[in-house]
């Protein structure tokens, strides 16, 4: 199959690449500037970019699927990157090139917790553009994942430098919210089976790891891969004092929180339905496991 994908730059969109390539499947990727990409020697790539519609013209017309991954988890809206581009009008060009070239399959990379009454812009605007894809002539499916770690991941990353440096952690609230981190190689295998797996078909899936954690016990988790066996020591902030102060600091691109990333932390990321993985046949991985493996 020829795959034409968007967002392969990514972290997500590097290993979703190289699993497209290990299982024969021939790639076109849409990059920004020539250079990027270059390490993958066996893939095409084309320059353009979502936001801009003439860009596309022709390059999917001998493409039997898309994978669409363009998108951000924080605005900078003075730089022009925004939910509302990046999230919505990227998906509305790149629906309308896969139509009117003749494309049939269409996978969409969306993000668990988005649904129609979302309280943050963020979910908001993937509910918007899982819309979009949902009303197309398009053999689609949409993945949701929870939060995705792997190397070069930006969460799991950051705590385990701040473990690292920090003599006490600081944790918002009481730090009971939950997550379910999935493997970035689970979900690049969902991705390559469902472009020929017909009980995929017209599926909206939440996707999510093995395990449920705190945030508390996520941090003692990566704690003691790392080897402190007794975890790490917290400080557990109040949110009435934290809400106002990420509000005024976000601002920042620095600052490593925005009011949205708040609201959804605090809401937690866990999925009720594990039909991505049977339908998918994914043998998912252990975040503990991965994790003292990356250490060893």
């Amino acid at each position: 199959m020829k795959v034409f994908i968007t967002g392969g730059s990514g972290f997500v969109g590097r290993v979703i690449i190289q699993h497209l390539i290990d299982s024969q499947h021939t790639v076109r990727a849409l990059v920004r500037s020539p250079d990027d990409l270059q390490n993958f020697k066996t893939i095409e790539t084309v320059v353009g970019n979502t936001t801009q519609p003439e860009t596309l013209c022709g390059h999917l017309s001998d493409c039997d699927a898309v994978i669409h991954l363009v998108g951000i988890i924080r605005e900078f809206k003075t730089k022009g990157v925004t939910f509302e581009t990046l999230h919505i009008e990227s998906t509305r060009s790149i629906l309308q090139a896969a139509q009117e070239q003749g494309v049939k399959r269409y996978l969409h990379m969306s993000a668990n917790g988005t649904r129609e009454n979302a309280v943050t812009r963020y979910h908001q605007s993937k509910w918007q553009g899982e819309s979009l894809v949902r009303h197309s002539q398009l053999d689609w499916t949409i993945f949701r994942p929870s939060l995705i770690y792997g190397q070069n991941d930006q969460f799991i990353n950051m705590l385990s430098k701040l473990i690292r440096t920090l003599p006490l952690m600081p944790v918002m609230g009481d730090g009971q919210y939950q997550l379910q981190p999935v493997s970035v190689i689970d979900i690049a295998d969902g991705f390559v089976t469902a472009l020929n797996a017909p009980e995929a078909s017209g599926k909206t899936y939440s996707s999510c790891g093995k395990q449920i954690l705190s945030y508390d016990q996520l941090l003692d988790v990566i704690a003691q891969s790392m080897g402190q066996v007794a975890g790490v020591r917290k400080i557990h902030q109040p949110l009435w004092l934290m809400k106002p102060i990420v509000s005024i600091l976000q601002t920042l691109p620095l600052f490593p929180m925005t009011s949205d990333q708040l609201q959804m932390l605090l809401e937690g990321n866990v999925c009720n339905d594990p039909s991505w993985a049977s339908d998918l046949k994914i043998k998912q991985h252990d975040l503990s496991q991965d994790l003292t493996d990356s250490q060893t």
